[in-house]
């Protein structure tokens, strides 16, 4: 099977170079677009009072990326200052990024899963009640983990970074795409966002996915993959190595 890679392009690439080392045919198409945002103010107005801050929550590598493309020149991250981290492709982003790991928290390298729930078993222990925490996402995101700092007495502001878009996909991608339409059986996708699936439906209105097989990274992808039509989808860790024992492991079913 030829293993396709939903992630935004910045990630995509190599998470597809990373599994052809490891023995299987991936390749890259990105279903989420990611471009700055129109008002970059509330960002720098963020990086300001960075210092502020117990806690600056990082929802993706993304976010990283467009968050320290702001950064002043002369703008360091402050001692004091906890970077959160859901998993460890944003953890190196944070260390891409210059960000002391002693100021990092993310769950561990072998937790069973990567997600908001993770990385707040790593703060849970920790007094919030009256503390200011920042979380840094795209336009539109989840909000469990703030919820649950509120919860806990702490006041948490949010800041759009980035915006997430449906992509246009190029004449490579396009025949990618057209490739796996017409030979479900031949191909195998991987999932880390339930948004795009949603630019996949965009994409490719009226497929029908049945016969198509899914990875995906979490448990709520999994359930979008089964909701938008695919016929088999399989929860794996968003690791490499995870991801090609998980191809090897599955006798997938053929259509």
């Amino acid at each position: 099977m030829r293993l396709i890679v939903t992630r935004p392009a910045a990630q995509a690439a190599p998470w597809a170079a990373a599994l052809r080392e490891l023995g299987l045919d991936a390749e890259a198409l990105p279903l989420i677009g990611i471009a700055p945002v129109l008002d970059a103010a509330p960002v720098a107005a963020a990086w300001a009072g960075l210092a502020d801050y117990r806690l600056v929550m990082f929802v993706s590598a993304n976010a990283v990326e467009q968050f320290f493309s702001h950064r002043p020149p002369v703008a360091s991250w402050p001692a004091g200052v906890l970077a959160g981290a859901t998993g460890p492709g944003t953890t190196a982003a944070l260390c891409a990024a210059g960000v002391p790991l002693a100021c990092q928290v993310a769950p561990p390298d072998d937790a069973p899963r990567f997600d908001s729930e993770a990385l707040w078993q790593q703060l849970s222990g920790r007094d919030w009640a009256g503390a200011d925490v920042l979380v840094v996402r795209g336009e539109q995101g989840r909000d469990w983990l703030g919820d649950t700092l509120r919860q806990r007495g702490a006041r948490v502001h949010f800041v759009a970074a980035y915006q997430r878009l449906t992509p246009t996909l190029d004449a490579g991608g396009r025949a990618l795409l057209d490739q796996a339409l017409a030979a479900p059986a031949q191909h195998l996708w991987l999932f880390s966002s339930s948004e795009a699936l949603d630019h996949l439906k965009a994409l490719a209105p009226g497929a029908d996915w049945a016969a198509s097989a899914a990875l995906a990274s979490h448990p709520r992808i999994v359930q979008a993959a089964l909701a938008a039509g695919f016929g088999h989808v399989e929860a794996v860790a968003p690791r490499p190595v995870a991801v090609a024992a998980k191809v090897r492991s599955i006798q997938w079913p053929h259509p």
